[in-house]
């Protein structure tokens, strides 16, 4: 049933994307200087979940380097890497400079400066979750030296920019910016449609059926390939010639609480205390849970960046907020509440 598992995967990037044409293309100009071993503009990538940013940003990244051999591409996930060290630490291991770094002792100004002391072939790093980043300051590091050139992906362009200094905001709004808007059902529907003909054997599954998955993931890519994905998994382990409407129903709750339950595995540990004062005390308002927080941790973070981290979840589907931003308050999200498979 399955013929290619590696195209039912999320992570996974096809050899065409659907629908994105035109970000891809802006994408690609704003990286083409480096083809020509000369510096390029850093590009900031937004969009809500689910919309395709990591995956237009890698497959650019691959185009050009089929295209240009001296060009190489690191990705770094700032929710895990979530401290200027690791960041560092990231780009500096995939570039083969990290074997006498210690991790416990090595300054941050060394890495820094062997980063400067590159000298590979130009490089693009993608920084996905760009506004995780505890210390922002690691942009503006990577922003200072020319041979590198910079992906920064965020949900929101305005969240990036309340957590970074003047000097940083002033560059980062004249940096290209790439808006992704959520995907309509129709183009959902031709996303599901190619993975399907790619990683499943023929007549596994009903244009009607993929139609039903685009509407319940209610234009998030992400959710709607999981759907397909674990249908396609629960019909070939149960053995059925083709995916029947009652295993996409299932799956349709399994998918989402698969991805519900990889955003809170992807939590900090700051992050995970105020998601655990909401699960106990919510609905809760933000000045209660900075409160609560600062007395469960040492070396509390603002209230500032509490309530970038209460956004944050927001977006990812962990929380949901009532009220206008004076009187707001934080809640779990109801999972039944979440569009249902039709």
């Amino acid at each position: 049933m399955i013929r290619d598992a590696r195209v039912l995967r999320a992570g996974f990037v096809p050899r065409e994307v659907e629908h994105r044409d035109a970000e891809v293309n802006h994408l690609s100009s704003v990286l083409e200087p480096i083809t020509n071993g000369e510096p390029a503009d850093t590009a900031i990538v937004t969009g809500p979940s689910g919309t395709g940013k990591t995956c237009i940003s890698k497959f650019v990244t691959e185009r050009l380097r089929e295209e240009v051999l001296d060009v190489e591409a690191i990705y770094v996930n700032c929710w895990r890497n979530y401290t200027r060290f690791r960041t560092l630490y990231q780009i500096l291991d995939d570039l083969g400079a990290t074997i006498d770094i210690h991790r416990q002792s090595t300054p941050h100004d060394e890495l820094v400066d062997r980063l400067q002391q590159h000298d590979g072939p130009r490089t693009v790093v993608i920084l996905d979750e760009v506004d995780q980043l505890e210390d922002p300051s690691v942009i503006y590091d990577l922003h200072s030296l020319p041979q590198f050139a910079i992906i920064c992906i965020a949900n929101k362009e305005e969240e990036l920019f309340s957590r970074v200094d003047d000097r940083l905001v002033s560059r980062l709004r004249s940096s290209e910016h790439v808006r992704m808007d959520k995907y309509h059902d129709e183009q959902l529907y031709d996303i599901l449609s190619a993975r399907a003909k790619w990683g499943l054997d023929e007549d596994i599954i009903t244009d009607d059926q993929l139609y039903r998955i685009a509407d319940a993931a209610a234009g998030d890519a992400r959710l709607a390939i999981g759907i397909l994905r674990t249908s396609a998994g629960k019909a070939d382990r149960e053995n059925h010639e083709r995916i029947t409407d009652d295993i996409l129903l299932d799956a349709a709750e399994d998918a989402r609480a698969q991805i519900k339950q990889k955003s809170l595995d992807s939590l900090t540990p700051h992050q995970r205390v105020v998601y655990d004062i909401v699960r106990e005390h919510g609905p809760v308002g933000p000045s209660e849970i900075h409160e609560r927080y600062s007395e469960d941790v040492d070396d509390p973070r603002t209230k500032r960046t509490i309530r970038t981290y209460l956004s944050k979840m927001e977006q990812y589907n962990l929380l949901e907020a009532e009220g206008t931003s004076r009187d707001r308050e934080y809640s779990l999200v109801d999972s039944a509440a979440t569009s249902p498979m039709q």
